[in-house]
């Protein structure tokens, strides 16, 4: 759990605290880390589970899912952990609700993060219904022939954190190493949740511009239908500001995003 606290400071908005570990999972094992973006990611998520259970009822038994991911970061503001852990505040907006008999069906979530008073980060979050039950449909792949790349090559500070892998005729795959990664994917069976969505989005671009994790300023994600836990294509897009991913499965777009990256002066 990241969060520590959430109140209510108004209407439609709260103030919380969230406390990342230097030694998290996701994190590089250096004295002087700086935390993965995904934290910022996962805290989002974690807070719009709270309010769920909280402040926000909600129509039926089942929790709202983020259904597209924005986020934004300051990289030279972002706090660098050398001791045990950063607690960092977080002010929160909720936005366009949509209610069906009386309780919530979709909404925003918008945090803005902040370290010793200076804010170095923003998520946005929009959440939906689960999506249709069901194991999504995999591409047809020979996994005996696929070969995942190194952790540092997509950004991760272990094997076992690596999204990919590459398939015959160059192509690239959604195949994590870990496929019950306590994180990146929640101990979901059959799909891909959207932060491991945006997490394969992130690696791939990485792996392809050859480009380090501190490149990253942006990303974001939205999902169109399921993603299957294994053997989505990633295709990713060279734009004007950003590189853009593809996933598809089955032969249909299964979800799309960006990455920002901030090229060396």
């Amino acid at each position: 759990m990241l969060v520590l606290t959430l109140h209510r400071s108004g209407t439609s908005y709260f103030e919380a605290a969230c406390q990342w570990a230097r030694l998290h999972p996701l994190n590089e094992r250096v004295i002087a880390v700086r935390h993965h973006p995904m934290l910022l990611a996962e805290s989002t998520r974690q807070l719009a589970l709270a309010l769920q259970s909280t402040h926000l009822p909600i129509a039926g038994n089942e929790p709202l899912e983020a259904a597209s991911v924005r986020m934004g970061l300051r990289l030279r503001a972002q706090p660098v952990e050398r001791g045990s852990a950063t607690t960092v505040a977080v002010a929160l907006s909720v936005s366009d609700l949509a209610r069906s008999r009386g309780g919530l069906v979709g909404f925003r979530l918008t945090a803005e993060y902040r370290y010793a008073g200076v804010p170095f980060g923003t998520c946005s979050m929009r959440l939906a219904r689960p999506a249709a039950l069901g194991v999504p449909v995999e591409n047809p792949v020979n996994y005996s022939t696929v070969l995942h790349p190194p952790a540092g090559a997509v950004g991760a500070a272990t094997d076992l954190d690596v999204m990919l892998a590459r398939a015959p005729q160059g192509r690239t795959l959604v195949m994590p190493r870990d496929p019950g990664h306590p994180v990146l994917l929640g101990g979901r069976s059959g799909r891909l949740p959207t932060l491991g969505v945006l997490e394969a989005g992130r690696q791939a671009v990485l792996l392809k511009s050859g480009m380090t994790p501190a490149a990253v300023a942006g990303l974001r994600v939205d999902l169109h239908r399921p993603v299957p836990l294994r053997g989505a294509l990633v295709e990713t897009e060279v734009e004007s500001d950003s590189v853009r991913f593809l996933l598809t499965s089955a032969g249909s777009l299964a979800a799309e995003g960006s990455v920002m990256l901030l090229r060396p002066q």
